[in-house]
């Protein structure tokens, strides 16, 4: 409970930190170095503090949760509320393309339909606590909410779609001879000390990783804030422009970035104008389509499936952009 109030003490201290930080520095908060740099410096720790809560609190969620009760409560279900479980445990549970592998290994091994794992995997990196959180604290709880539904709606879908296409055959040959084996599931007298481990373990694991992407998602956000001119970012980005959600989405596949990372650029698009719809498809195609993702599990993926999972996946996106801006014009 100290640590929570020392928390939100400091938390409440960002803004005059930040006003009392480009003071000294004797620069014109209102000149463009002045803007960006005011950004940079409240964002960062601002980023990072709600990076650090929302995964100590998923870090104990998730230590009622293990890959193999994962795969245990996958397993065997069928299409259509598979998908839906799926696509659920997704939001609760780490994915990134690191574990990818010996995640899509492990569902293919426990019998989980091709089109359910889909699910998972899409909802996992696209639709997860952090995204969610940092999309509450930073742009406010409509978006939070109307971006959960819709990714939700984006890997259900998907999931049921790749499903219905029966492209098991597509699978690297390896992986089709996998056989199953018995999961190992923890022990099941975890105490709540226990508990508390696991979420200083999943900030010491996931935010000593992300750290680094955070802050330089968190700089080219300010050099939006402070340089990029409104009346330009809106003419690319804006409603106006049709052609602007396939472009972000065809931008953000070769980038490489996290949830955590991308979201402070997100924050930026948005202040300077650009569409939401735009802007999601953007983030929507860097976190659930990324070029380095799709290169790891090419190891478990024939090239036609990854061709299938990214066509299927990108019309979601391509979707959600294009009724975001619809509704939100």
């Amino acid at each position: 409970m100290a640590a929570l109030l020392l928390w939100g003490l400091v938390y409440s201290q960002l803004v005059p930190f930040s006003e009392w930080v480009v003071s000294l520095a004797h620069i014109d908060p209102t000149s463009q170095l002045g803007e960006a740099l005011s950004f940079f410096i409240y964002d960062t720790p601002k980023v990072l503090m709600l990076l650090t809560l929302v995964v100590f609190g998923m870090g104990v969620v998730r230590s009622f949760f293990s890959p193999e009760k994962t795969r245990a409560l996958l397993a065997g279900k069928r299409e259509g509320g598979g998908n839906v479980l799926a696509a659920g445990l997704g939001i609760l549970t780490p994915f990134c393309s690191c574990s990818a592998v010996p995640m899509f290994i492990g569902f293919v091994s426990a019998g989980v339909p091709l089109g359910v794992t889909f699910s998972f995997l899409i909802s996992a990196p696209m639709v997860n606590e952090v995204a969610l959180g940092l999309l509450f604290g930073l742009v406010g709880w409509k978006v939070a909410l109307t971006y959960l539904g819709f990714g939700l709606f984006v890997a259900i879908a998907a999931g049921w779609v790749i499903g219905r296409l029966h492209l098991e055959n597509w699978l690297e040959e390896w992986v089709r001879n996998i056989r199953a084996s018995a999961a190992e599931l923890p022990p099941e007298n975890v105490t709540v000390i226990d508990r508390i481990k696991a979420g200083i373990e999943a900030v010491r694991e996931i935010v000593g990783k992300v750290w680094p992407w955070i802050i330089a998602g968190i700089a080219i956000g300010a050099l939006i804030h402070g340089y990029v001119p409104s009346d330009l970012l809106a003419s690319v980005m804006g409603q106006g422009a049709w052609w602007s959600v396939p472009a972000a989405v065809l931008i953000g596949i070769p980038m490489y970035s996290n949830a955590a990372g991308i979201i402070p650029v997100v924050q930026a698009l948005l202040a300077k104008g650009a569409a939401l719809g735009t802007v999601l498809a953007f983030m929507m195609s860097v976190i659930a389509l990324s070029l380095p993702e799709m290169i790891i599990l090419r190891k478990v993926l024939s090239p036609r499936l990854i061709a299938v999972f990214v066509g299927v996946v990108g019309t979601g996106i391509l979707a959600v952009g294009f009724l975001f801006n619809a509704l939100f014009n």
